[in-house]
């Protein structure tokens, strides 16, 4: 089903996450249309394949923001829009006559989600998915992220902040604005390291057999039976009695090996890719 269909979608942000809402939103039924700077969006130059899987059915258009021509276009584009969703700081946003008060004073059925860097009252600070990982202790120096943890998590939350906002306005709440902080959306994927569950040593963190990685005598595969079935389960299939026996066991065969094992018994264990 194309739950959105029929909803007109304006998207300003460039590089992640809005663009990965917006083809989410797109895949839901929504017809999003894509305004980019006369540069183009930069996720293009870092990521070509990325950025098209991501406009993949959307209308891209390059206007510039600052000229009187161009603005005329994106006031007609805003006219039919129900819902914008921006990433340039709230600041810069007013200076362009694009602030939420004059948008809603003149569209006032618009929705619009704008992703900020932090929370205010500093919604207009600088920041990125790195410094965000940095700031909450996710990152393991020297090595960086392995993943975009923040946007990726900002994409998911403007998604779902964006269905609130149609749904309220659907119900006569009329049109409503939402900020999403990627600080914030990071931390709320780090909510398991801040309670000590992902701790060096903690139930999640290494510090039970059953869960946790082992060196194969090929590489390595990730053991996940956390729950007392999938141990009992394992540990009687492979005459486990003591912890210890976990790293002699899985060092006799080769990764792929238990993995197969492991699907056949029904036990969580793949193989650890990149190791």
């Amino acid at each position: 089903m194309k739950l959105l269909d029929g909803i007109q979608v304006l998207n300003l942000a460039v590089n992640l996450p809005g663009p990965a809402a917006a083809a989410t939103l797109s895949r839901m039924g929504a017809h999003v249309t894509k305004l980019e700077p006369p540069s183009g969006d930069p996720m293009e130059i870092y990521h070509a394949g990325w950025y098209r899987d991501m406009a993949a059915g959307h209308t891209v258009i390059r206007l510039n923001l600052k000229s009187d021509i161009d603005r005329a276009h994106i006031d007609k584009l805003l006219a039919k829009a129900d819902l914008l969703i921006t990433a340039t700081r709230p600041a810069a946003m007013d200076r362009l006559g694009l602030g939420w008060t004059a948008l809603h004073e003149k569209y006032p059925r618009l929705c619009q989600v704008a992703i900020v860097g932090y929370p205010a009252p500093r919604e207009n600070e600088a920041g990125h998915d790195l410094t965000y990982q940095a700031t909450l202790g996710l990152l393991s120096p020297p090595h960086m992220p392995r993943t975009l943890l923040a946007d990726m998590a900002g994409a998911e939350l403007t998604v779902s902040r964006s269905l609130a906002l149609l749904l309220g306005r659907e119900r006569g709440q009329g049109g409503g604005y939402a900020e999403i902080a990627l600080s914030e959306a990071a931390a709320a994927m780090a909510e398991p390291l801040r309670y000590g569950c992902t701790a060096p040593g903690a139930l999640l963190g290494g510090g039970i057999p059953e869960y946790n990685i082992y060196q194969t005598n090929d590489g390595w595969i990730a053991v996940a039976a956390l729950e007392p079935h999938f141990k009992k389960r394992l540990e009687e299939a492979l005459a486990i009695k003591t912890p210890g026996q976990y790293e002699k066991t899985f060092a006799e065969r080769r990764s792929v090996e238990w993995q197969q094992w492991g699907q056949e018994q029904d036990v969580p264990i793949v193989i650890v890719k990149g190791a």
